[in-house]
């Protein structure tokens, strides 16, 4: 059993606080929030909640700390949390550059502690099924690739919220969608090479804008397209297109919402489309015990150092394509 600290009591950090409740893996110690009326929130759920974030790398009951935490406070609380020798759960981005991924990363292999990384979608058997489609070639050689992550959850944050600005939440709804889309891509089809994106604002009058579009060149030769959009209803769809098959799937609700489904379907050239639905899983919840289970050496945590640094290297091209309207490319 892992004793953890979630550090962060907004959006996710209230529902990660929750899905703890139901885990045989690890255990809440308690919420850390600076804000006093969050941490009245966390009480009466029946949380404990302290205020700083200190006590909990003092603290030789926790062993790990889950960060939900804003953006830019990412890489210094890494690096706190692994050298007071706490395993860390990082949500996503790990950092807003890819060299801060890197030092995020450097650190917590020096300190021998495992760093976990908010990517839940790698656990969805949807998106596990198609993975193991493209490795062992049932699509023939991968043409390109597509998918959306959109919703409007998050409308409703208030004037001056980090996850407005571009500083804190570059390139609209990149940091918040489009990244869990950019790791799929590279567990699926290796490194990027190439990076354009534009981005929008076309509702919400916020800095960072609310519409991203990227195209995305891979040293292996595929290409890619994906879209992040804050302001419509919730739409999840991801799809591969190979020469032989193509494979899509596309998801009724987020992964904080239970009871949807998701929609699959494999079409290969002169058969019939085969269909079927995979139900709902716990992936957050997945995903966090994979971190406990790697934290007690039982084994390996399944996102490498390099794919960590990787997916942040793309964010910050995609942030620099949009801003310059340029193509970058990647070394």
């Amino acid at each position: 059993m892992i004793r953890c600290a979630v550090a962060g009591f907004g959006w996710w950090g209230q529902h990660i606080s929750s899905r703890l409740g139901s885990s045989a893996a690890l255990r809440l110690a308690y919420v850390i929030e600076p804000s006093e009326s969050r941490r009245h929130e966390a009480q009466a759920k029946g949380l404990p909640a302290v205020a700083d974030f200190a006590r909990a790398l003092a603290d030789p009951a926790v062993d790990a700390v889950i960060l939900t935490t804003p953006n830019t406070l990412h890489e210094e609380q890494v690096r706190a949390a692994a050298a007071a020798g706490k395993h860390v759960f990082c949500e996503k981005p790990l950092g807003l550059s890819g060299a801060s991924a890197a030092r995020s990363v450097a650190a917590c292999r020096k300190a021998g502690v495992v760093l976990g990384i908010g990517h839940e979608r790698r656990f969805e058997p949807a998106m596990q099924e198609i993975a193991r489609l493209v490795r062992d070639g049932s699509l023939g050689i991968v043409m390109h690739a597509e998918s959306a992550f959109s919703h409007d959850k998050l409308v409703g944050v208030p004037e001056g919220d980090w996850r407005r600005m571009s500083h804190s939440a570059p390139a609209a709804g990149m940091t918040g969608m489009g990244i869990h889309l950019t790791d799929l891509y590279i567990w699926m089809f290796g490194r990027v090479a190439t990076v354009s994106a534009l981005t929008a604002d076309r509702v919400l009058g916020w800095e960072t804008g609310d519409v991203v579009t990227v195209q995305l060149g891979f040293e292996a030769g595929m290409t890619a397209t994906l879209s992040a959009v804050l302001k419509t209803p919730h739409y999840m769809r991801y799809q591969v297109l190979g020469s032989d098959a193509w494979v899509e799937a596309r998801n009724e609700t987020h992964p904080d919402t239970p009871g949807g489904r998701t929609h699959f379907v494999l079409q290969r050239s002169g058969a019939e489309a085969e269909t079927k639905a995979f139900d709902w899983t716990d992936t957050v919840l997945a995903n966090l015990e994979a971190f406990a289970a790697a934290a007690e050496g039982r084994g390996p945590y399944p996102y490498s150092d390099a794919e960590k640094v990787h997916n942040i290297e793309v964010l910050e091209a995609v942030a620099k394509s949009a801003r310059d309207l340029c193509t970058v490319r990647l070394g």
